[in-house]
C-alpha cells in the first residue's frame, strides 16, 4: 500500500491484507512446495495490490491499494482474490481463505527461503514452525498520530467482536479444537501477541518502541505483533485479530464494522467524549470468549457489568454506527454483521459441514476433505466463473 494519509480527521482511506493457504486440488491437502510460478503469474497480474510470500511456502498474502471507501474495498478485494485464484490455478493449487487448515501438518510445511524468516526461525524455534495460520489484516488511516493513538486504545474493547465474526479456524491437524478461533491460540505462543496496553500518545507508544529496541528485544515495530498496532510501514491503524473470512461479504462486513468505529470513535476523541477503559485484563477476557465460541458467545459487558449475548451487543453496535455507516456509504455492509451473528461464521460452516458429513457415515478424512471444498467453494464464489 502506497501513503493512506486522509484529508481530515473524519476521512477515513482503508487497506486490507488477507493470507490464504494454497491447495493441492486433488488431496486438498496443503502444497508444502507449490510452483514458484504461481508467485511470479499473481505479481505479474496485480496491478496496484501487492503480492508477497509468507513464512510458509504453502502461503500466499496479497495486499488491496490503498481504497477510500468500503465500496472501493470491494472492487479490491475482487480483483486481489480472481488474481490469486486464476494464477493458481493455471499452476495447480487452489486457494483457501481459511485461517488454519482443516488438516494439513505443521511439521510437513516447508519455510520460504528469506533472511528474515531464517533469523524468527533460529529465534522461535518451533514456535514459529507451529504457526500454520493465515488472518486478516485492516488498515484504516485517519487523522494526525495522536488522534490515531487515543482511537486505538478506545477500539479495543470491539475486538472481541471483530474476532468472533471472523471466526474460521475451528480444526487443527485433523481435529476440531473446541474454539471457533483456534488461530490466536497459536498466535499467543509468540512474545509481542495480544492486546497492548491502554495508550493515550504517540510518545507513550514511541517510547515503548525504543525501550524494546533498547533491549534487543526488536529491529523495529513491525515486530510487534499485537491485535491492534500502529503500522511501522504506514500512516494507519491496523486491526490485526480477525480470522480470514471465506465468504467475501463477511470481509465486507467487517471492514464496514470496523470503519464505522474509527469514524464514530474518533468524533467521540475530537469532542474529549471517550468513555472510560476497561482493564485490558477484562478485554482479554472476552477476547477468549470469542475465540472459544465465536457469534454464541456472551461477552462481559464492560459498561454495565454482567453478560450480554453478542447478538444484543451487535444490534445495539450497528444502531449506535448508523449515522457513520451513513457518512462512510456501507449501511448494507454493516448490517451483514448481523447475518453473520444469525447465520454463523465459517467456523460454524465449517463445524457443521464434518459433523453432518460425519452423520451420513463418512469417515473423518472424507468429512475433513468435504470442509475444505466447501471453503475452497466460499473463497471463490462470485470472484471467479
Amino acid at each position: 500500500m502506497t501513503s493512506l494519509v486522509p484529508d481530515d480527521d473524519l476521512t477515513i482511506t482503508l487497506g486490507v491484507e488477507e493470507e490464504f493457504f494454497l491447495v493441492d486440488p486433488e488431496s486438498r491437502d496443503l502444497l508444502a512446495d507449490p510452483d514458484p510460478q504461481i508467485f511470479e503469474d499473481c505479481k505479474a497480474n496485480q496491478g496496484p495490490h501487492k503480492v508477497v510470500h509468507e513464512f510458509l511456502r504453502s502461503q500466499i498474502e496479497i495486499s488491496t491499494r490503498v481504497c477510500a471507501s468500503v465500496s472501493e474495498v470491494r472492487t479490491a478485494l475482487m480483483e486481489t482474490r480472481r488474481v490469486m485464484i486464476e494464477g493458481a490455478a493455471r499452476h495447480g493449487a487452489a486457494v483457501l481463505a481459511s485461517s488454519t487448515h482443516p488438516f494439513a501438518a505443521w511439521d510437513m510445511q516447508l519455510p520460504t527461503p528469506n533472511d528474515r524468516y531464517e533469523s524468527f526461525a533460529n529465534t522461535y524455534q518451533e514456535t514459529v514452525r507451529r504457526l500454520l495460520v493465515g488472518g486478516l489484516h485492516v488498515h484504516a488511516g485517519f487523522g494526525d498520530p495522536e488522534s490515531r493513538i487515543r482511537v486505538m486504545t478506545a477500539l479495543r474493547r470491539y475486538l472481541p467482536i471483530l474476532n468472533a465474526l471472523s471466526a474460521s479456524s475451528p480444526f487443527s491437524g485433523g481435529r476440531e479444537t473446541g474454539f471457533k478461533c483456534g488461530r490466536l491460540n497459536l498466535l499467543g505462543a509468540l512474545p509481542r501477541t495480544s492486546l497492548p496496553r491502554e495508550l493515550y500518545s504517540k510518545a507513550e507508544f514511541d517510547r515503548l518502541v525504543r525501550d524494546y529496541q533498547r533491549m534487543e528485544f526488536i529491529g523495529d515495530g513491525s515486530e510487534l505483533w499485537w491485535d491492534i498496532r500502529p503500522s511501522h510501514a504506514y500512516p494507519t491503524i491496523e486491526v490485526r485479530i480477525c480470522d480470514i473470512c471465506p465468504r467475501l461479504e463477511d470481509t465486507l462486513a467487517i471492514v464496514a464494522l470496523y470503519a464505522s468505529l474509527v469514524r464514530w470513535l474518533s468524533r467521540q476523541a475530537r469532542e474529549n467524549r471517550l468513555p472510560p477503559e476497561p482493564p485490558t485484563e477484562i478485554i482479554a477476557e472476552n477476547v477468549w470468549l470469542a475465540q472459544r465460541y465465536g457469534v454464541l458467545a456472551f461477552l462481559g459487558d464492560t459498561m454495565k457489568g454482567g453478560r450480554i449475548d453478542i447478538a444484543d451487543q451487535m444490534v445495539q453496535l450497528v444502531d449506535d454506527l448508523g449515522i457513520d455507516a451513513q457518512a462512510l456509504g456501507c449501511e448494507n455492509e454493516l448490517r451483514h454483521t448481523l447475518d453473520i451473528i444469525r447465520e454463523g461464521a465459517g467456523a460454524d460452516r465449517q463445524i457443521d459441514c464434518y459433523r453432518l458429513r460425519l452423520l451420513d457415515g463418512a469417515t473423518k478424512e472424507e468429512a475433513l476433505r468435504s470442509v475444505v471444498d466447501m471453503t475452497l467453494a466460499e473463497t471463490a464464489a462470485g470472484i471467479v466463473e
